[in-house]
């Protein structure tokens, strides 16, 4: 199978968890179906200039982001570590994060989340 980037679905919408400002979700796969129940998310997330994802917990399950391009301040269990591209973080189950544009461009990521 190959999706061509005109056919993978993408939205944008505000910013989870309290963020703040608006972020862009283009699902690579589409949920748990396309991860064989292993998991629910695997997107090419923007997160624009000014924007961030809130702080939260993953329960049961875990999150990476694969930082693409811009500069980001990635909340690691409320330890603020500066993210660039190439850098990967890991967020187990049970353990909370947030992160948030900190450049003047876009902050792009891939983003996948696995269950437990």
């Amino acid at each position: 199978m190959v999706r061509k980037k005109e056919e993978i679905p993408y939205e944008s919408k505000p910013a989870p968890f309290h963020g703040l400002g608006e972020i862009t979700v283009r699902s690579l796969l589409n949920g748990e179906e396309d991860m064989y129940g292993k998991g629910r998310i695997f997107a090419h997330t923007t997160v624009n200039q000014g924007a961030g994802i809130g702080y939260h917990i993953h329960e049961n399950e875990s999150e990476t982001y694969y930082i693409l391009s811009g500069v980001g301040k990635f909340n690691d269990n409320g330890v603020i570590r500066t993210v660039t591209a190439g850098n990967v973080t890991f967020t187990g189950a049970g353990e909370g994060h947030a992160i948030e544009n900190a450049g003047d461009v876009p902050l792009e990521m891939i983003a996948l989340i696995l269950y437990q």
